[in-house]
């Protein structure tokens, strides 16, 4: 008996040795940098080095594809414009598609080649397509980077290879996964493409997470010497969507097993979003009959005034008590409320399409809330100033878009659900 105690003592006291040895090896690799992060929140479950600058290696081509998607969502290009190959981008190293110099392919087969086979030659292809070099793609890169809060992030080409100066941080990448699936939704659906056929070839994704990994949707994968083998996924399941990225693996599977793992644990500790409870409309918002827009309409004050308009002190609705809020400078636009989620993201892709000048770069607001005891998603902007909003939805209205002009959420009446 004694003896079998004895042995068990000895394999459990090997275990706890392998895995503080992997837990060491792990985090003193002057490579490695990881995080996890709550989509809806932005709250940091599990950080370690986050804040880092490591190299990016080919997750550098989410932000590629974040200005492609901005381009075409600007009209400037679509799914069958040409990219031709320069000398300078068939000379590209691999991984490749491996197109000479003057050859061209779709954009929308650029589009799969970046997601699924990581060809860096498709990349600075699109990025002269786009910016007439690659360096001045790569600034418009680092300047959105910058928009997005991405602050310790630089970005030198649009494929990843190794530059010194090309750095960036685990917690950029988060906020860079978080940023292209809120703000091109429709778009972002490509990064779950499990292979992609081009010229009599399969070429496989790279990210084994989106088969192995119930939930799993994106995002990229990298590797070049300097980085090591590094990952940024996005998984939800029951609601609750985590982001998690993971820099300076040993191995593509080694790595994919340890994201694993933090996303377990994190999930454990993850919250759901709250849902908001509003009373339903008694009735939709009457459209305004208008003829072709015009650049300043005569009856401006008119029209103005056959808008619904909020009431002059929105209440604010706690659990326990009413506040009244006086101090409403900051608006927004509502247009509209939908059953499917997909509804919700489609309206404000139209809406931003149709003002793009006016809202910008925007996020939109979706919110769930409950009617008639069914989820709904309700579609805002916001951070309008009230003439900004108002000459916003007139111009919605005069495409048939419906649209409400209304003081911000954080001033609006609403319960938080329990």
């Amino acid at each position: 008996m004694l003896n079998k105690l004895f042995k068990i003592l000895n394999y459990v006291s090997l275990f706890w040795f392998a895995t503080v040895c992997f837990n060491n090896s792990v985090y003193a690799n002057s490579k490695y940098a990881s995080i996890i992060m709550e989509e809806h929140s932005g709250k940091i479950l599990y950080s370690r080095s986050a804040n880092e600058k490591r190299y990016p290696a080919s997750m550098t081509k989410v932000m590629t594809l974040y200005i492609i998607f901005d381009e075409i969502r600007k009209g400037k290009l679509n799914y069958n414009s040409k990219i031709v190959f320069s000398k300078r981008a068939a000379g590209q190293p691999p991984s490749k598609l491996g197109l000479k110099r003057g050859q061209s392919i779709k954009l929308k087969e650029a589009m799969y080649a970046l997601v699924t086979k990581s060809a860096n030659d498709v990349a600075t292809a699109v990025a002269e397509k786009i910016a007439g070099t690659e360096i001045n793609f790569a600034k418009r890169m680092t300047n959105t980077a910058k928009k997005l809060g991405m602050q310790n992030t630089r970005f030198m080409n649009a494929s990843g290879l190794h530059n010194k100066y090309q750095k960036s941080t685990a917690k950029d990448m988060a906020i860079l996964a978080i940023a292209i699936r809120r703000d091109f939704p429709s778009e972002y659906k490509i990064f779950n493409t499990k292979s992609f056929k081009w010229n009599g070839r399969k070429y496989n994704n790279h990210n084994n997470l989106l088969k192995s990994y119930y939930g799993t949707d994106g995002v990229k994968t990298g590797y070049i010497d300097a980085s090591g083998f590094n990952l940024m996924a996005s998984v939800e399941r029951k609601g609750i969507r985590l982001i998690g990225v993971v820099f300076g693996g040993k191995s593509g599977s080694s790595r994919d097993r340890h994201l694993m793992g933090l996303f377990n644990s994190a999930f454990k500790k993850a919250t759901p979003p709250k849902l908001i409870l509003v009373n339903a409309p008694v009735s939709k918002p009457k459209f305004v009959k208008l003829g072709a827009p015009i650049a300043k309409p005569n009856n401006l004050s008119k029209i103005v005034s056959n808008l619904e308009t909020p009431t002059t002190k929105p209440t604010l609705l706690s659990i326990n008590n009413t506040q009244l809020i006086n101090n409403y400078k900051n608006w927004g636009i509502q247009v509209g409320t939908y059953s499917k989620k997909v509804n919700a993201h489609h309206i404000a892709i139209k809406a931003r399409r149709i003002a793009p000048n006016l809202l910008k770069m925007l996020p939109a607001q979706l919110t769930p809330i409950y009617i008639n005891q069914n989820m709904a998603w309700r579609v805002r902007f916001n951070s309008l100033d009230e003439k900004t909003a108002r000459k916003t939805c007139l111009k919605l209205l005069s495409k048939n878009i419906s649209c409400i002009a209304v003081p911000s959420e954080q001033i609006l009446g609403y319960v938080v659900k329990q």
